[in-house]
Parts: C-alpha cells; structure tokens; sequence
C-alpha cells in the first residue's frame, strides 16, 4: 500500500505566525492554517488539524461501513457520514483531542436496523482511522536544522 504525504510550511510563533498544509501526494490543495482561526469558533476560510483529521475519519469510516455492509449481505446504496472532532486543553498540559463523534445515515439494501447497526459498529472498530486515533504505538521523527 502507498504512504500519503502532507506538508506544512509555518511562519512565526504559535499566536502571531501562520502556514499553509499541502495535499502534496494527490496535490489538490494548499490550506491557510493558523493556530488563533484553529482555537476560534469561526475558522474564518483556515483550516485545522482536527478539521483533517474529522474528513480523514468520515471518509475512512465510510469506506469500512461500507465494506462491512457488503461483507455483512446487504447492499449500500448511500451513506452519509459527519465525523466532529473536539480540541480541548489537556489537564497535563497544551491540547488534546478531547472526542470524536461520529454520525451516519445511510441507505442500505438487505440489512435491517438491527444488522446496520451491528454493521456500523463494526466498521468503527476495523476503521483504520479510528484504529489510529485509540493510539499510536510509535511517532517517529526525522528533525534538523535548515
């Protein structure tokens, strides 16, 4: 399986500075990221952390539920799914993601509501993303000077 690839260039302190985030393996974008727009209730066009990470879950988890659909015998013919992740302040200090809530609906041939939710439930468990954000055995980190 291939590696994705992101990239952020920052400028300035944590308040005052600001970057840009690249999409640079499919190269679909460059986001405006900011830590003031990131900690504020309007984002105001900027992007964050828990922002991607919420459209990297949604998108995952969707992916999963929809194979666990198919595995489990029924047919998916649409699934909408919102995932909200919360920052909040970490009591040891700095910020955490403090919740994920995932939400979906779906239309789905051949499973009742019992077996859609028998098969929701496991596809946020198998969900890679999900799987990721119960922890993370190793960080690694390549860091040097420019």
């Amino acid at each position: 399986m291939p590696t994705r690839t992101a990239r952020t260039a920052w400028s300035g302190g944590l308040q005052d500075g600001s970057g840009q985030v690249e999409l640079a393996s499919s190269g679909v974008g460059k986001y405006d990221v900011s830590f003031p727009k990131r900690a504020a209730d309007n984002a105001d066009g900027t992007t964050s952390p828990e922002e991607l990470i919420a459209a990297a879950h949604s998108s995952c988890y969707a992916m999963a539920l929809s194979a666990q659909i198919a595995a489990d015998g029924g047919t998916p013919e649409s699934l909408d799914v919102t995932a909200d992740v919360t920052l909040a302040p970490d009591p040891a200090g700095g910020f955490r993601i403090s919740g994920v809530k995932l939400t979906v609906r779906g239309r789905v041939q051949d499973l009742d509501a019992v077996g859609f939710l028998a098969a929701a439930e496991a596809a946020k468990a198998g969900c890679p993303v999900s799987k990721a954000l119960a922890g993370v055995d190793e960080i690694s980190l390549d860091a040097a000077l420019a």
